[in-house]
Formats: structure tokens, sequence, C-alpha cells
């Protein structure tokens, strides 16, 4: 029984910082997820089919390797640079912790539009690749969140599908 509240302890903690993983790049959050939810489903607490595990472990992959090229590919749609893509990544971390929760959305623009300014861009190429950085980055964090929800629901319905 102990283990068991070790292992949700530790499973509702991993969902958590699974949540927090979706807006804050340096922390992996679909693995994080994905481990949660493993690690619930190995307590006297949680019945989860494997179908749902099998699925959301495929998914935590391929949202993985996305999420590190959908800023590449939305700097290379505004044909920007790398330096593009980095400096979002940048502005979003220093968005997240200087003006929340505006940040969020302000950060990564300004992050690409400063990189690709110190690059020699002229403002409507910086403007232009920040925007499509910004769109890839928003996807990625819209694939992460919504992994690391459906990866709380099907914890929780778990949880109380077990619990009847």
């Amino acid at each position: 029984m102990a283990i068991d509240i070790l292992l949700l302890s530790a499973g509702l903690l991993c969902l958590l910082l699974g949540v927090l993983g979706a807006f804050i790049p340096i922390l992996p959050g679909p693995p994080f997820s994905y481990a949660g939810l493993l690690l619930i489903h190995f307590t006297g607490f949680a019945s989860i089919s494997s179908t749902i595990l099998y699925t959301l472990g495929i998914l935590t992959v391929l949202i993985t390797v996305a999420d590190y090229l959908l800023p590449i590919w939305g700097t290379r749609m505004g044909k920007g640079s790398r330096h593009g893509a980095f400096g979002a990544a940048i502005g979003l971390v220093a968005g997240i912790l200087f003006f929340p929760p505006l940040g969020v959305l302000f950060g990564p623009l300004a992050g690409a539009w400063l990189a690709e300014k110190a690059n020699g861009k002229t403002n409507r190429q910086a403007a232009r690749s920040a925007l499509g950085s910004f769109v890839g980055l928003i996807l990625g964090v819209t694939l992460k969140f919504t992994l690391a929800a459906a990866s709380i629901w099907y914890a929780l319905s778990g949880m109380i599908i077990n619990s009847t």
C-alpha cells in the first residue's frame, strides 16, 4: 500500500510537470506526462487500458519530435533562420519568467525578431520570421498541452473507474 501511495504521488507530480513542460521549453513535458500516466497505472488506484497506454506512448514520441521541428518549420515558412527559432525559444522562457502571462505570447515574437535583427535582417524580414517561428512554437505548445490534458484525463478516469 505504501508503494502505491509513493507511485501515485510521483505520478501526480509528473503529470503536473507535464503541464508545466507544455509551456516551459526546458522541461520535457510529453515524457513527464506519459511517465505520470504509467506510474499511476502501476498503482492499485487506477486501471488504464493498454490501448490508451500504447496510443499515448506513440503520441508522446511523435509530439516530442514535432516540438523540436515545428519552430524550425515555422521559421523556414517565414523565410527566417535558425537564429530566429532559437530567439523565439529564449523569448518564450524570458516572457514566462519576467512578463507572465502575456510573456508566453509576446516573448517568442520579440525573441525571434531580435535574433533576426541581430543577424542583419530588415524589420519586415525579421517580423515575418518572428511570426513564422511564433506559429511553430504555438503549435508545439498546443500539442504538448493537449497530450498533458489527455494524460491527466485518462489518469483521473482510470482512478474513478477503479474506485467504483
